[in-house]
């Protein structure tokens, strides 16, 4: 990455953190173009939205680019992606930006609104257990309003068809494989870079004191995720989208 005479290049951050996704979910942008089809069919153009787990801010930007007048609440832990989103938006009164871990029962209490009309989250629940992962939807379905929705968009296995899964897996990593011999950046590479940026360096030690190395948790089926959903409050849930390894799974309040 570079930093220019007026700062660090944001932009140019963002787009690597893309990338670097991108090597691991080549059909990554569909997910999010499906879910903010979602979001305005089911709560119009102009949504209040809680960017849950946000990251460098990846859905937040698609928002904002797709429906203007939305505004959008970004809530992580890692100081090092949050230092991205605050760069990228800064300037932006259309998005606020909190520190929060989800795993913290208190979590909630940073947030500007007690309710918004979506929550939505992609490719970062998957860390979290069942038991924790449970009392998170319930909280969200405390905040979403009736009529209001919550996607989540990660890594949810169907254990049934260990067959299927085996054969999808060795040919999306011989691509990874083949993508990475072509220069693509994966996941440590992308950290270890980041830890060398001035500007990044210091969240980026500071992310791994809290995290430690990337660890997944339990990552169940999307019928659990929907069955646990409905169990906490919403009345619909199912999946909108999927890959053979992942999910769009959409609860409607």
């Amino acid at each position: 990455m570079t930093t220019t005479s007026t700062g660090t290049d944001w932009r140019a951050w963002q787009e690597s953190w893309d990338r670097q996704q991108e090597w691991y979910m080549p059909d990554r942008e569909e997910r999010f173009r499906i879910m903010l089809d979602m979001v305005e069919s089911l709560v119009g153009t102009t949504p209040r939205v809680l960017d849950l787990a946000c990251g460098t801010g990846t859905i937040t930007a698609r928002l904002l680019a797709r429906l203007p007048s939305a505004t959008s609440t970004g809530v992580d832990l890692d100081p090092a992606l949050l230092t991205i989103a605050e760069g990228t938006f800064a300037g932006d009164g259309r998005v606020t930006l909190v520190t929060a871990d989800l795993k913290d029962p208190d979590w909630r209490a940073g947030l500007p609104h007690d309710s918004y009309d979506a929550v939505l989250t992609a490719t970062a629940l998957h860390w979290l257990h069942s038991e924790p992962l449970e009392a998170l939807y319930g909280q969200i379905a405390e905040l979403v309003r009736d009529g209001g929705v919550f996607m989540n968009a990660d890594h949810m296995i169907d254990d049934s068809t260990p067959r299927i899964n085996a054969a999808e897996r060795a040919l999306r990593h011989a691509r990874m494989d083949q993508a990475k011999a072509g220069g693509a950046l994966d996941w440590a590479e992308w950290w270890r870079l980041a830890a060398q940026d001035p500007v990044l360096a210091g969240p980026t030690a500071r992310r791994f004191e809290i995290y430690g190395e990337h660890a997944d948790g339990d990552m169940p089926s999307p019928s659990w995720h929907a069955r646990v959903l409905r169990e906490k409050g919403f009345g619909e849930a199912r999946p909108v989208w999927c890959s053979p390894s992942d999910t769009l799974l959409l609860a409607l309040k």
